[in-house]
C-alpha cells in the first residue's frame, strides 16, 4: 500500500499536497465542494498588519500555459482573520493549517506573526518576503540576502511557531537568499513564488493589467522551479516546499525528486477547484507505476544521479 506521508518541520503531513496561498482562500469556501481533510493542509491567503483592497483592475491577465496576476495582497487584515475567518475555517478543517503573512516592513511581519502564533490552529508561519506585485514591500526583502535574514530573525525572535519563509524566483542567486534565512533561523523554505511578466494589448497598446506588471503562475514556471528547488536544496538542510507550475501527480513525485518535502499547488486550483484532491487521489496509481512504495524514500532523489 502507497505510503503519502511526509513531515514538514516536525509535524507529519498525511500527504504533501498543500494549496498554495492566493488560491484556496480560507479554505471553507472548497469545503462545499469536498472534504479539505484530505489535503496534507493548506496555506491560507496572504495576510497584513491592516486590511488592503489589492490592487486596482484589471489584475489577472492569461498567458500560454499559465496566468498572471497582480491582485496585490486582498485580504481582511490579521485582526479579521483571527475573529472571524479561523472560526469559520475550524468548522471545516480539523488539521493545522499554514498562516501566509507579508507585511511592508520588519514590523509588520513580527506584528502579524505575532498575532497568528497565538493561534491553536495554525502549524506554521510561511512568511511571504517573495510578492512581485505590490510596491514598496513583499518583495523587496526576498530580493537581498541582508534584508530576507532581517525579517527572518525578527519573525523567529517573536514567535514559537515553525517559520517557512516563501523566496522569489526574481533574483540572481536565490541559494544565497535561501541560506541567509536558514542561517537566521528559518525552520523551514517554500519556493517558487511568481515569475514577473506582462501583457500587452494589442487593440490599445497598454498592458492589459493596470498594475502593468504580475506574476507569471502555472505550468509554464515548473522548470524553473524545479531548478531553483533543486539547487536551494543542495545548499541548505532545512526542509523545502515546492511549488511553481504543479498540475498533476507526476508533477508532485518530479519535485520531490529535486528535493521538496512537501509541494504547493496553486493555479491549478483556478483552473479546476477540484485539482488538489484529484492529484491525491492520482498518487497512489503514479507511485506504482513508478515504484514507489514511500514518498519520503525520494525525497531528493535525483540529486543521487
Amino acid at each position: 500500500m502507497a505510503d503519502l506521508r511526509t513531515n514538514l518541520c516536525g509535524i507529519e503531513l498525511s500527504n504533501p499536497v498543500i494549496p498554495a496561498s492566493g488560491t484556496f482562500g480560507y479554505g471553507y469556501e472548497f469545503a462545499e465542494l469536498y472534504d479539505i481533510n484530505i489535503l496534507g493542509t493548506f496555506s491560507f491567503k496572504g495576510t497584513t498588519k491592516d486590511p488592503r483592497f489589492g490592487n486596482p483592475g484589471p489584475r489577472i491577465a492569461e498567458t500560454p500555459s499559465g496566468m498572471l496576476n497582480a491582485v496585490g495582497l486582498q485580504n481582511p487584515g490579521v485582526d479579521k482573520v483571527i475573529s472571524e475567518e479561523l472560526p469559520k475555517l475550524r468548522k471545516v478543517f480539523n488539521k493545522k493549517v499554514m498562516a501566509n503573512v507579508s507585511g511592508f516592513s520588519v514590523e509588520d511581519y513580527v506584528y502579524t506573526c505575532s498575532r497568528l502564533d497565538e493561534c491553536d490552529g495554525i502549524g506554521w508561519l510561511e512568511v511571504n518576503i517573495s510578492c512581485p506585485n505590490v510596491h514598496g514591500g513583499g518583495i523587496s526583502f526576498g530580493t537581498s540576502p541582508e534584508a530576507a535574514e532581517k525579517v527572518t530573525k525578527a519573525v523567529k525572535n517573536a514567535v514559537k511557531k515553525p517559520v517557512i519563509v516563501k523566496l522569489s524566483p526574481n533574483v540572481t542567486d536565490i541559494v544565497s537568499v535561501a541560506k541567509a534565512c536558514e542561517d537566521a533561523g528559518a525552520d523551514g523554505l517554500s519556493l517558487i513564488n511568481t515569475l514577473m511578466g506582462m501583457r500587452i494589448n494589442l487593440k490599445t497598446r497598454k498592458p492589459i493589467i493596470k498594475n502593468v506588471t504580475g506574476g507569471l503562475s502555472g505550468p509554464a514556471i515548473l522548470p524553473v522551479a524545479l531548478r531553483m528547488v533543486y539547487q536551494v536544496t543542495q545548499a541548505v538542510s532545512v526542509p523545502v516546499v515546492g511549488m511553481g507550475g504543479i498540475s498533476s501527480a507526476e508533477d508532485v513525485i518530479e519535485m520531490m525528486l529535486a528535493g521538496a518535502c512537501a509541494v504547493e499547488v496553486g493555479a491549478a486550483n483556478l483552473i479546476d477547484p477540484m485539482a488538489c484532491k484529484n492529484i491525491i487521489d492520482q498518487l497512489p496509481a503514479v507511485m506504482e507505476k513508478y515504484g514507489i512504495k514511500n514518498l519520503k524514500d525520494i525525497i531528493g532523489g535525483a540529486h543521487n544521479g
